[in-house]
């Protein structure tokens, strides 16, 4: 099933768009909460294209960035008042508070892995040039779905210790 490779290439056409600024913005406002590609894989080739902004295109992606994640918290917070009488009577309560447990005990660790992962994009940009874009492209898929299988290897692993 290939997921990454063309959300991968719709990023790098934005990263090279006339609007790509506004795109920064609204890709760094979604990945804050739901995008499943990091904001790394358009801010490394816009910075590379125009070395000269390139504190510009970091601070709309940190505004933005910070932006979402607050709108993201924000989301949450309310839903959680509407869906909670539901999640109390269903068989998903128990499954909740474990997680919510879980989280409370492996929080640090779990924002850690999530907003290091995947390895940043535009160390490795910097390092390995135009070749490494094009050597990533192609393994991409193999690269996103690693990254979700390790995970999920990390989250079962740590939901194993907590019990």
């Amino acid at each position: 099933m290939k997921l990454f490779g063309p959300l991968y290439e719709r990023v790098l056409a934005w990263s090279r768009h006339p609007h790509a600024e506004r795109y920064l913005g609204a890709m760094s406002f979604a990945e804050s909460s739901f995008f499943p590609i990091p904001v790394d894989v358009m801010l490394a080739p816009m910075c590379l294209a125009d070395r000269d902004h390139w504190v510009r295109y970091a601070m709309i992606a940190t505004v933005f960035s910070v932006l979402g994640g607050l709108a993201g918290y924000a989301i949450g917070y309310g839903m959680f008042e509407a869906i909670e009488p539901w999640l109390r009577e269903s068989h998903y309560w128990d499954a909740y508070e474990t997680s919510r447990r879980w989280f409370d005990e492996y929080g640090v660790l779990v924002v850690f892995v999530a907003g290091f992962s995947p390895i940043p994009y535009k160390g490795l940009v910097r390092a390995g040039g135009q070749r490494f874009e094009s050597t990533l492209s192609q393994h991409i898929e193999r690269v996103g779905w690693a990254v979700v299988v390790v995970a999920g290897i990390l989250i079962a692993w740590l939901m194993m210790r907590g019990q």
